[in-house]
């Protein structure tokens, strides 16, 4: 994914987490301390989540390997 977007399996298990917990793009969006049209436009493939929030939303949906900073 490093030089490209994000595969639709990545995607899928994303979408997965967040349901899994029970909650909206939105609710994580805010528990995770990032704006939801971000994590939407992660989870829809719209941004390469190469870094900003962008990589951080990524980082915490297990869609990309990397770190953040709290």
């Amino acid at each position: 994914m490093p030089n490209g977007y994000p595969t639709e399996q990545a995607l899928e298990k994303a979408r997965t987490l967040i349901s899994k917990q029970g909650l909206s793009a939105k609710e994580w969006a805010e528990e995770n301390s990032l704006s939801p049209s971000t994590v939407y436009a992660v989870l829809n493939g719209q941004k390469k989540c190469l870094r900003g929030e962008s990589h951080r939303a990524a980082v915490l949906l297990g869609i990309k390997e990397g770190t953040v900073a709290q």
